[in-house]
């Protein structure tokens, strides 16, 4: 299986859906850039006009400058049309784990600034249980992050401090941690969320629920899968 080819095909994929005039949302990921560069090939060969990105991440900044992709901030358009975004996890109810690469504030804030949130990922991050493959993503602010290690442990959690290669603590584009949290297979996600929403000193958390309208998974077997959110408990 070449997951490097499936994550190509869901990000392309995805860029279907983008219209010349969209405002659209830039995740951060191994499987959204391939989503940047598709949306600036089709602006280079003016297949698409007028569109401008919102970067989560200073990475995706970054990217996204060097494609040549127009910028625009979020409180000069504070809805945007479409979001494309990688997960580390995903559900059958499309409820995701995110967070992976520490962009999981800036995510989630533009997530439910979007319209219609499209996820792209390999088949791999397909779930039975939130959890059950993917630790959550914590980030804590810097002060006092040790009560928070203790609360999330209280929760049932193993809590590992995340760090970057030279054996220092990551720190996210704000200058927080992340706690990486191992609670096993979820059976309550909402749950877990509405406890971890409650804690002083949790800034967010990377459980997206409810947020996705749309996951494009790339298969080995059969192509790009389009899955959709249920609507009023009806079929995708």
């Amino acid at each position: 299986m070449d997951i490097a080819d499936l994550k190509r095909k869901a990000g392309e994929r995805a860029v279907d859906f983008v219209s010349s005039g969209m405002v659209v949302g830039l995740g951060h990921g191994s499987t959204t850039i391939f989503a940047l560069r598709r949306i600036a090939a089709l602006l280079e060969a003016g297949e698409l006009e007028d569109v401008s990105g919102i970067p989560t991440s200073s990475q995706v900044e970054s990217d996204a400058r060097e494609l040549g992709i127009p910028l625009t901030s979020l409180n000069d358009h504070p809805e945007i049309d479409i979001t494309i975004d990688g997960a580390d996890e995903v559900d059958g109810d499309l409820n995701l784990i995110k967070g992976g690469g520490g962009a999981l504030l800036r995510e989630k804030i533009v997530a439910q600034a979007t319209r219609r949130e499209i996820i792209v990922v390999d088949e791999t991050k397909l779930s039975a249980s939130l959890g059950a493959q993917w630790p959550v993503p914590v980030e804590v602010a810097t002060f006092g992050w040790r009560s928070q290690e203790a609360f999330l442990i209280s929760l049932g959690a193993r809590v590992t401090l995340r760090r970057v290669e030279d054996g220092s603590p990551f720190t996210t584009d704000h200058g927080n941690l992340i706690l990486d949290c191992d609670f096993g297979a979820l059976a309550s996600p909402a749950s877990l969320a509405g406890h971890l929403e409650g804690r002083a000193g949790i800034v967010e958390h990377g459980l997206f629920l409810g947020l996705a309208s749309d996951v494009m998974v790339g298969t080995e077997a059969e192509g790009v899968r389009h899955l959709r959110r249920p609507v009023d408990g009806g079929p995708r």
